[in-house]
């Protein structure tokens, strides 16, 4: 029976693949077209896999036995049996792999090798339709990602995941957020490529020297790969120093394989540089200029998320801000009461001290007795007024780096006289010399703060609070346990919620503001309560961490 025209073939093969949406479906119907119309016995296609391994990615009919080399994949000739032939099939713009067909024993013709030549050329055509319509379905599932607000950083690992599906990077993709002023990125979100764990990287910072700073803000994206052990740029310019920035792997030796090729692209909006999108393959030439022009069309998905969270950092600044001059005004009119207490019975204690030396009354040892009650006196008043002064001005919302020991006791200095008068007892558990956290000052006081006083109104016919905190692994546990009132169970799914309040003249921000500050912080918060029971709030926060940049 003779063989249909190969025209009639590659019109059958379009016909066939016109909607299928999946490559490796793709590949199984051509294979199955080439084993017919050649009336071959196997069919294979083998795909390149980096480094200088070529692999059976998949096949049709009896087991395939031949060894496809890599030179056959570059074209560069093979030695397969002459009843075996094959023709290269291209993908993202350079040769991705080849399909074979193999026969016993007849041997195949010239014009065999022609058509199948000419399937592989259509074949890699309908690949790239293939491409591009997962493309458009990948950007339309992120425009509805975009409409429905989401979260930046679960918006980050929406674009991260579809730059996934498109690319097969083997390594890892990340967003950086840049803070100009303090000259570093932190990793805002990670997906790993190569195994199914959380990133360990999120949170982490880099150094960002100006040469780098300069690249961003120019905005082009840039590629790297890593052979002879140093990073080239594929354009041969001298910017290796922005791929050894990158370089998260270079200084671990944990077993994990290493980058060795890179795609960089800045994120940018009105102001200049935001960030920086990364992502990276196991082997060199991995990606290329296809990929890059893949990340380009993403790039405004991920700068969006990046705008969507310097205006939700900005709305919880002012909230925050807010609530920080509720807290003052709060604070001032309880403290008021305990100094103008403190200050009142000194009045009395003053005058008599005149009355006694204008009579001459007294001796020594007296005049020091009421001389040391002044002084203690206007200790608390000076410890109660200090603590104010330097709570307000830790306001500036800096991201440095935060010592929880300090917030502690200066939140102390300001509550712990109204908690006394107020019959709770106080305990503090501190440990020697706790390493800072990622964060400002000023919203670490406040999350102290407001822990403090929802324990206090918690317990209103007196109690105890003890607040704690002590190094943790690679963390600082803050908890704060209280025996008050306690949380009712069905409100315990509800009491992060913002505006959420169950007292009377509650705002209901207190700990909506607190689960805020916490996850600006990159840690965790956790309740243990019961009715009656009191409350203990453990907050887990991750240590400081920060790697220079490369010049």
């Amino acid at each position: 029976m003779p063989k249909p025209l190969i025209e009639n073939v590659l019109a059958e093969l379009v016909v066939r693949l016109q909607d299928v949406g999946d490559v490796r479906k793709a590949l199984k119907i051509a294979l199955r077209v080439a084993r017919a119309h050649f009336q071959a016995d196997r069919a294979c296609v083998a795909l390149f896999s980096g480094g200088d391994q070529v692999r059976i990615a998949l096949a049709d009919g009896p087991e395939w036995v031949e060894t496809v080399r890599s030179d056959a994949l570059r074209g560069q000739g093979a030695n397969l049996p002459l009843a075996t032939i094959f023709a290269p099939i291209d993908r993202r713009g350079r040769r991705w792999g080849l399909i074979s067909i193999s026969r016993d024993p007849e041997r195949y013709r010239r014009g065999d090798l022609r058509e199948l030549r000419r399937l592989a050329r259509m074949l890699s055509r309908l690949i790239h339709a293939v491409d591009r319509r997962r493309i458009l379905e990948v950007r339309s599932r992120i425009d509805r990602k975009l409409m429905e607000q989401l979260r930046p950083e679960d918006l980050f690992y929406q674009v991260l995941h579809g730059l996934r599906g498109l690319t097969h990077y083997t390594h890892s993709a990340a967003v950086l957020v840049l803070d100009a002023e303090c000259n570093e990125m932190t990793v805002a979100a990670e997906q790993i490529a190569w195994h199914k764990g959380k990133s360990r990287r999120v949170g982490q910072t880099l150094g960002v020297d100006g040469n780098a700073l300069d690249l961003l803000r120019a905005g082009d994206v840039h590629g790297f790969d890593f052979s002879r052990g140093e990073w080239r740029d594929w354009e041969g310019r001298d910017i290796a120093h922005l791929a050894r920035m990158l370089d998260f792997d270079a200084l671990e030796a944990d077993g994990s394989p290493r980058e060795r090729c890179l795609l960089c692209a800045p994120l940018t909006g009105r102001g200049g540089a935001l960030g920086l999108l990364k992502i990276a393959a196991c082997h060199p030439g991995e990606l290329g200029a296809y990929e890059a022009d893949l990340v380009r069309n993403f790039l405004p998905h991920a700068s969006i998320a990046m705008r969507n969270l310097q205006r939700t950092e900005s709305l919880e600044s002012r909230i925050i801000e807010a609530e920080k001059k509720h807290a003052m005004a709060d604070l001032a009119r309880g403290v008021s009461h305990d100094v103008n207490n403190t200050l009142g019975s000194l009045i009395p204690l003053v005058q008599q001290m005149i009355v006694d030396a204008k009579g001459n009354n007294g001796g020594v040892e007296t005049l020091l007795q009421d001389l040391e009650q002044i002084e203690s006196s206007l200790q608390t008043s000076r410890r109660i007024f200090g603590g104010m002064l330097s709570f307000a001005r830790g306001g500036a919302r800096h991201k440095g780096r935060c010592d929880i020991g300090q917030a502690i006791e200066n939140v102390m200095a300001i509550t712990e006289a109204g908690l006394r008068s107020r019959r709770i007892q106080v305990g503090r558990s501190l440990e020697d010399r706790l390493e800072p956290v990622k964060g400002a000052q000023g919203d670490m006081e406040q999350l102290v703060l407001n822990l403090i006083t929802n324990a206090r109104d918690s317990m209103p016919a007196g109690g105890r609070v003890e607040i704690a905190a002590c190094r943790a692994g690679k963390h600082i546990e803050l908890v704060v346990r209280d025996t008050g009132d306690g949380i009712d169970p069905k409100n315990i799914e509800r009491i992060e919620e913002p505006f959420f309040t169950t007292r009377a003249k509650g705002s209901g921000l207190g700990l909506a503001i607190c689960r805020s500050i916490v996850w600006g912080m990159r840690g965790d918060m956790s309740f243990d309560s019961a009715p009656e029971k009191g409350t203990m709030v453990t907050v887990r926060l991750p240590l400081s961490e920060s790697r220079g940049g490369s010049s």
